[in-house]
């Protein structure tokens, strides 16, 4: 755990309550990056970003620094966007099992890992299709460069649960991307 952050905490805690603007210039892009990935609205994502930080401010008490305060703040911002998005209710994308399993790993890396600007684009409208869930875990993973371990706290999942659902979201994204040729 950061000491920088947690003399903040401390201060925040003891009456300075300015200073809990620090944790807010710090991780507030990401959590909105996370947010709007998630609701895919940039609307939405102003607004639950301004809750996950004042849930956080009035829960500071209860970080014990178990984790870093941005696993912490990312644990929030999840199920703060979570909750939300389950109000909506998003309709749910099935694929036929026959095509699921004929994808190989190798078809699948081609198509993502590219720098033609034509795939890129299906790749952006693939990840907006993408339930919040499955958002928010690509955008830690792959976005964000957060360790499995810290995703798994974050997304409550055990390690072979999120690396199992990373490889179906990959899948998912080729089909998504290749439903549109």
């Amino acid at each position: 755990m950061n000491e920088k952050e947690l003399h903040i905490i401390s201060s925040v805690l003891g009456g300075k309550t300015e200073r809990f603007s620090y944790f807010l210039d710090t991780y507030g892009q990401q959590v909105f990056r996370l947010i709007v990935r998630m609701t895919g609205s940039q609307e939405d994502a102003e607004e639950l970003t301004q809750d996950t930080f004042m849930k956080a401010f009035e829960h500071l008490s209860a970080f014990h620094g178990d984790s870093s305060f941005s696993t912490w703040i990312y644990r929030i911002a999840y199920n703060t966007a979570l909750s939300a998005l389950r109000k909506r209710r998003n309709e749910v994308l099935s694929f036929d099992d026959k095509l699921w399993n004929a994808l190989s790993d190798t078809q699948i890396d081609e198509a993502l890992d590219t720098d033609d600007e034509e795939q890129i684009e299906k790749l952006q409208r693939a990840l907006s299709a993408l339930s919040a869930d499955e958002q928010a875990l690509v955008t830690l993973f792959y976005e964000e460069d957060k360790p499995i371990s810290e995703i798994c706290y974050i997304l409550h999942l055990s390690e072979s649960n999120a690396k199992v659902k990373l490889h179906r979201i990959r899948k998912k994204l080729y089909l998504l991307m290749t439903k549109e040729d």
